[in-house]
C-alpha cells in the first residue's frame, strides 16, 4: 500500500495560487496569511454546513472575526476563528459541540462545529466552513470590520468519555477509528487537538477522511502533528487525479478493505452525510463493534 505521505508527494497541481506552498511531507498545505476585511455584511438567508439538530435557544454575545484563512486548495472552504467572550469558551466541554453563528438578528444563523479546542485562555472558536451562496458573509468577507453574534455552546458533542473511556463494555477501547467527510473533518480535528482520544500511550487511532479531489483536503498542513500524536491519517479520495496513488473510493470501501482485527475492544467517531454514516455503521456493527461505542455528535 502507497503510503499518504507518498501520494501527496507524487500529486502535481497546477495553478494552485500563492495561496499554498509545497512542503516535504504532505504537500498541499495554506499559508498563514489571513484575508483582509472592510465592508460590513449584509444579512441573507444561510443554511448551516453540518446540520447539529435544534437545541435550546440561542443565547447571543457579541463577537468578532479573528482571521479567515482559505480551507483547502481547492478554495471551496474557509477557515474561521472568531473572538468570544471567555466565558463562552469555558463552555466547551467535549469535542464535537457547536454553536449558532449569525451577522446580524435579521439572518439565519449557521449551525456550525467548534473545529479547535478552546478555553477561557484561549478565547476564540475556530470553524471549518463550506462556501455557498448564502454564507459569504462569513466566509469571503474582505474586512474584519463589522461585528457577528455567536450562540452559547451546544450540544453534547461526541459521548467519549462515557462510552470510550467507562467500564460499561467486556473490552476496554484501545483501537479508536475516526471517519470524516468533506467538512465533517471540523469536528474529528477538535477530538484529535484536544487530546481527549488519549493516544498517548497504547490505544490507536486511524482516521479515513474522504474528499472528492486531493485539491479538496482541509488542515494537510497538520497531518504530520497528528500522525506524531498516535494518529494515522488515510485520506479517500472519490474524484482522485491521474498522480493521485494513495486510497481511492469512500471511506466505507476503504474500512472494509482493511477490515478491523479486534472489533470489540474498538471504537469509532464520525461525521458527514448521512449515507455515509450509514455505511460505516453497518461495517462496524457486523464486524461485531458494539453500537454504543460508534458516536456521532448529534
Amino acid at each position: 500500500m502507497v503510503s499518504f505521505k507518498s501520494a501527496l508527494s507524487l500529486a502535481f497541481l497546477a495553478g494552485t495560487g500563492s495561496a499554498f506552498t509545497t512542503q516535504r511531507q504532505y504537500g498541499l498545505a495554506p499559508t498563514a496569511s489571513t484575508i483582509a476585511t472592510t465592508t460590513a455584511t449584509t444579512g441573507s438567508s444561510s443554511n448551516s454546513q453540518l446540520y447539529m439538530g435544534w437545541g435550546p435557544d440561542p443565547i447571543w454575545s457579541d463577537s468578532s472575526i479573528e482571521s479567515i484563512l482559505i480551507g483547502n486548495i481547492s478554495k471551496e472552504s474557509s477557515k474561521v476563528t472568531v473572538s468570544i467572550p471567555p466565558e463562552t469558551a469555558a463552555e466547551f466541554k467535549v469535542p464535537g459541540q457547536y454553536v449558532q453563528v449569525r451577522p446580524d438578528e435579521d439572518t439565519k444563523p449557521l449551525f456550525l462545529a467548534i473545529s479547535g479546542a478552546p478555553d477561557p485562555e484561549n478565547a476564540s472558536f475556530e470553524f471549518l466552513i463550506k462556501k455557498t451562496e448564502d454564507n459569504p458573509w462569513i466566509t469571503e468577507r474582505d474586512s474584519a470590520a463589522g461585528g457577528l453574534q455567536v450562540s452559547q455552546v451546544l450540544g453534547g458533542g461526541f459521548p467519549i468519555k462515557d462510552e470510550l473511556e467507562s467500564l460499561k463494555y467486556d473490552f476496554p477501547c484501545q483501537n479508536i477509528l475516526l471517519f470524516a467527510a468533506g467538512s465533517g473533518i471540523a469536528p474529528i480535528r477538535s477530538a484529535i487537538v484536544s487530546g481527549a482520544l488519549d493516544t498517548a500511550g497504547a490505544r490507536t487511532a486511524r482516521l479515513y477522511y474522504g474528499v472528492r479531489t486531493e485539491t479538496d483536503l482541509c488542515f494537510v498542513d497538520e497531518f504530520a502533528q497528528w500522525e506524531a500524536n498516535g494518529v494515522e491519517v488515510v485520506p479517500v479520495l472519490s474524484q482522485p487525479s491521474d498522480s493521485w496513488r494513495g486510497r481511492t473510493g469512500y471511506v466505507q470501501n476503504a474500512l472494509e478493505e482493511d477490515g478491523i482485527p479486534i472489533p470489540r475492544n474498538s471504537g469509532a467517531l464520525m461525521c458527514g452525510m448521512k449515507g455515509m454514516a450509514e455505511a460505516v455503521k453497518d461495517v462496524l456493527t457486523k464486524a461485531g463493534v458494539f453500537e454504543g461505542r460508534i458516536l456521532t455528535n448529534f
